[in-house]
């Protein structure tokens, strides 16, 4: 698209991986943003780049940062039309394996946080007759995971519930979609413990963050309830449907 339709934007986890460059991609476009996440010496380094941009720190696993967040979304001043849900991490090994606290931290933050920002998010919008809401998930969301269990039940939950509101808010100008990316190199794999088993996955699977970000932003600009980047992934969805759950369950446990 040559330009967005946002006025301003609220992006989580926007200090680095694709957070970061949803807000490069906005911020080169004019769009001011909101920029949220634990880490604010990033969040600073990255709005002094761009007019009208605002930083948030926040800690999405704590209430009183889901909050402050929330009420963000919902002020009338300076008020956003754009809201990206993007925090969120994944461990990996075995489920028996994770420590609980990290097994339902991930929990915490890719589902909790984005259920009530989302909630918080259409009401708002509703009120002002628009606005807009994606959700990263993953193309880990469309089969069990062996080894990343808890990721891609929280991303299937996250495709699951987006495409709903979506439907919900169909005839209410608040557009919803779901962004499902497939491999992205950015520091989710170190967070998770999976970069070194990943860089054996070829080459042709990788998707670059800008390219996954600018992807989300058209995708929710038209109102696609499910956007899936990159040709490689394309297919993915119906094929996900079409072929029995045992032998993805395989293919996953061998990638992961």
């Amino acid at each position: 698209m040559a330009g967005y339709p946002f006025r301003r934007a609220l992006i989580t986890g926007a200090s680095a991986g694709i957070g970061e460059q949803f807000a490069h991609v906005l911020g080169a476009a004019g769009v001011p943003c909101v920029v949220v996440a634990r880490r604010g010496d990033r969040l600073r380094e990255l709005a002094a780049r761009y007019n009208g941009f605002e930083v948030l720190e926040a800690d999405l696993q704590d209430d009183a940062g889901i909050e402050a967040v929330a009420m963000r979304v919902a002020s009338t001043v300076n008020p956003i039309d754009l809201l990206v849900n993007n925090a969120g991490f994944g461990t990996s090994g075995p489920f028996h394996e994770t420590a609980v606290e990290r097994a339902t931290g991930q929990i915490d933050l890719n589902v909790r946080s984005l259920v009530a920002l989302t909630h918080g998010a259409v009401n708002a919008f509703r009120a002002r007759d628009g606005g807009h809401i994606l959700n990263v998930s993953s193309v880990a969301g469309f089969q069990a995971s062996p080894n990343m269990a808890v990721y891609a039940a929280t991303k299937s939950f996250v495709t699951s519930f987006t495409e709903a509101v979506h439907e919900e808010n169909r005839g209410h100008n608040v557009k919803v979609s779901a962004l499902c990316p497939g491999f992205v190199s950015t520091e989710f794999q170190a967070v998770s413990g999976v970069a070194d088993r990943l860089m054996r996955t070829p080459r042709i699977l990788w998707l670059k963050a800008d390219e996954v970000a600018r992807a989300g932003l058209d995708g929710v600009a038209k109102n696609r309830a499910i956007v899936v980047p990159g040709w490689q992934y394309a297919t993915l969805p119906v094929v996900s449907k079409l072929t029995p759950r045992f032998v993805l369950r395989r293919i996953a446990g061998k990638i992961v």
